[in-house]
């Protein structure tokens, strides 16, 4: 079941980021577009990538592509935003 709604896109990447990683939910919440992702957070780190694309998948209802992942993409949470929202809201 694919999302329609940009803000529910958004809602679903932070519960992803929560939940994989184990991050506080009021942490995930104040993130904003420049808050650095992988290479910032201890968490986030070369094996929570599986996972986090894992549940991306089946929460988001898409299919992320082995070519389509590299370190740029979840840079910074608003580029794994803008990953998620343009692979949802086609």
């Amino acid at each position: 079941m694919a999302l329609t709604d940009a803000g529910e896109v958004e809602a679903t990447l932070r519960a992803v980021l929560a939940d994989v990683l184990g991050l506080d939910p009021a942490r995930v919440a104040r993130f904003d577009e420049s808050t650095e992702l992988f290479g910032a957070l201890p968490e986030f780190d070369s094996l929570a990538v599986a996972g986090l694309l894992t549940e991306l998948e089946e929460r988001l209802g898409i299919l992320i592509e082995d070519h389509e992942v590299d370190a740029e993409m979840m840079a910074s949470f608003g580029s794994l935003l803008t990953f998620a929202r343009a692979k949802t809201l086609r």
